[in-house]
């Protein structure tokens, strides 16, 4: 929580009010003096109120991250719970921002790269503090879908929404979605999340795979969408372990018996990134964009990615 001195109000409240063990231990997994100072380059308008502590205003982004909210939902939320403005730094006796004010600093932050640079700056420190192994990186990707309604059956499959262009359509599982495809890289140990790439739903695992390896890891862990011979010989040329899957194609129909149990192998070791996505739709509602501006789309990956690193680490520095 930020270290603040406490109204007359809050001096005489029971301490054991708006006490949320979960925000208390990620509020001490960093140190957030820098992401304050990373927040305050973006600059208020001329005219209107006074801006809130920008500080306050990144923690209550990642606040809407973690428990799912909507920018209504988190206006409400700091009016009401303790434990939220405790977290923010926001006392009893101040306001707390509305609903536009949250939309307009996400945008800004989103647009200017600084959630971003955040999402560098807290991996610097869970680098610093040895939670950042390199014994390998787990490459995957999930859909999220676009914030727009997808085009109708008339509008044709191929059709993108003039109003959502970075959004595009793709298949799986036998059925159609329109949206986004979020690309992760996440560190063996403690599956923290290293590398984030978002793109139109049409561009498959393999074009992104080469910014997702830090180039730092000893192995590399990726499914069959990763196959690719010459990222194969690059691994190998830099002294990576090569883990990814293999693939059977229209030369190779049916997989010798040593593939299929090397790829079962892999399957184990790599299991563990289904965990970011997990986390990102079943935890904290991540499976639709918020804007039709893929930049601003961009900056709510990092901020996903915040957060779940945030939330990771609080919990393996506990045990």
């Amino acid at each position: 929580m930020i270290e603040r001195q406490l109204s007359l109000a809050e001096a005489l409240m029971d301490p054991r009010l708006g006490v949320n063990a979960r925000l208390q231990a990620i509020s001490k997994v960093i140190d957030w003096t820098p992401l304050e100072r990373l927040a305050q380059t973006i600059h208020p308008g001329e005219t209107g109120r006074p801006p809130y502590p920008a500080g306050a205003m990144i923690r209550a982004l990642y606040l809407q991250m973690l428990y799912g909210l909507s920018d209504p939902g988190l206006e409400e939320a700091l009016a009401d719970r303790l434990s939220f403005r405790r977290f923010c730094g926001f006392g009893l006796d101040e306001g707390a921002p509305d609903e536009t004010t949250i939309c307009r600093f996400r945008i800004a932050a989103a647009r200017m790269g600084v959630l971003e640079a955040c999402f560098q700056e807290v991996n610097r420190q869970l680098d610093a503090k040895g939670l950042i192994l390199r014994k390998g990186t787990l490459i995957d990707a999930t859909l999220i879908a676009a914030a727009s309604r997808k085009p109708g059956h008339k509008a044709g499959k191929a059709a993108r929404r003039a109003r959502e262009p970075g959004a595009s359509w793709t298949r799986k599982g036998g059925k159609s979605h329109f949206g986004y495809r979020l690309h992760v890289g996440a560190d063996q140990e403690h599956v923290l999340v290293r590398t984030v790439r978002l793109t139109p739903a049409h561009v498959g695992e393999s074009p992104v795979a080469e910014v997702l390896i830090c180039g730092d890891e000893k192995a590399v862990y990726g499914d069959k969408g990763y196959e690719h011979k010459g990222r194969r010989r690059r691994l190998k040329a830099k002294g990576v372990k090569d883990r990814i899957c293999h693939r059977a194609d229209k030369h190779n129909p049916v997989l010798p018996p040593w593939q299929v149990k090397r790829n079962k192998a892999i399957a184990k070791r790599r299991a563990p990134v289904e965990q970011v996505f997990g986390s990102a739709k079943r935890l904290f509602g991540y499976v639709r964009a918020r804007s039709t501006d893929f930049a601003v789309n961009l900056g709510q990956a990092f901020c996903f990615a915040t957060v779940f690193n945030l939330r990771r680490a609080a919990g393996v520095l506990v045990t």
